[in-house]
């Protein structure tokens, strides 16, 4: 089992780019064919969050023909960025958007694995909450197999990571309430989030959380107090999540861009893991 998880698109309508400066449509068009060309592919895509830049239908309407491409499933959860109305009106024929009357969550098993989708946004802002109403859907979701492992995909990461501005917009509410269900519930086997445009793990409530890069732009590392808020072209990448019984859950970035290569490994005569033997 693959699951490629893919984040932060910031898709715009046609022809036009994020923050003056970002090509998301070229991006995501790149970060789809790196997606397209893995091998084995992947047998389900997840998306997590800030799918579009500001939620317009133009926005999902491109969104959706460039989605078009990919064969497997593919499942999409709100971010800040985005309108869940639009999302769920425009790609309404994608799997579990139509789960939730309100909100754009969802459950489903794949084969060996469990995975749930959780709708953090506040309309009007950048933060993320998990209200009582989804946390209440949440523990219902657990409840009905607590054997089976299972991944949480949520845009809002619970936890704060040192970055002062994503710190502030991190999910606000809810995080006590989310960690104590995660705590009850062991067959949770990772946390997969976004937001915050940089690759950065943690433990949450005693198991992995992980935030996945953009296949677009990525903030600054810049820890200083007071940083201003920037983005720059570090590459893009995402994380592929490879399951079996034997290792449970094994997670690897991919990279966006093509690298050169790839050469064979010719090891030099002098090299100390040779065998001397005749």
């Amino acid at each position: 089992m693959l699951i490629a998880h893919l984040t932060d698109l910031h898709i715009r309508p046609v022809g036009l780019p994020a923050y003056r400066t970002a090509e998301t449509n070229a991006l995501t068009e790149r970060a789809l064919e790196a997606v397209l060309a893995l091998a084995p592919r992947p047998d389900v895509v997840v998306i997590s969050g800030d799918l579009t830049d500001n939620g317009l239908v133009a926005e999902y309407e491109n969104l959706k023909r460039l989605l078009a491409r990919l064969p497997m499933p593919v499942w999409l959860i709100p971010g800040n960025h985005d309108r869940r109305e639009n999302l769920k009106a425009v790609l309404a024929d994608f799997p579990g958007l139509a789960q939730h009357d309100k909100y754009a969550q969802w459950a489903t098993d794949l084969g060996p694995l469990r995975l749930i989708g959780l709708d953090t946004v506040i309309p009007g802002s950048g933060a993320g909450r998990l209200c009582p109403r989804r946390l209440e859907w949440l523990a219902e979701r657990l409840a009905e197999d607590k054997a089976k492992p299972t991944v949480i995909v949520m845009h809002h990461p619970p936890f704060a990571c040192g970055l002062q501005l994503m710190d502030n917009i991190m999910l606000v509410e809810g995080v006590d309430e989310l960690a104590a269900i995660i705590r009850a519930n062991s067959q949770v086997v990772r946390i997969l989030c976004g937001h915050h445009h940089r690759p950065i793990q943690t433990m949450f409530a005693g198991t992995l959380a992980m935030i996945a890069p953009s296949v677009a732009h990525q903030v600054v590392l810049d820890m200083r107090e007071g940083a201003q808020p920037a983005f720059n072209f570090e590459p893009a990448a995402f994380h592929l999540h490879y399951w079996s019984v034997e290792t449970g859950l094994i997670s690897h970035t991919a990279y966006v861009e093509k690298a050169a290569g790839p050469y064979p490994f010719l090891p030099d005569p002098d090299y100390p893991g040779r065998s001397r033997e005749a």
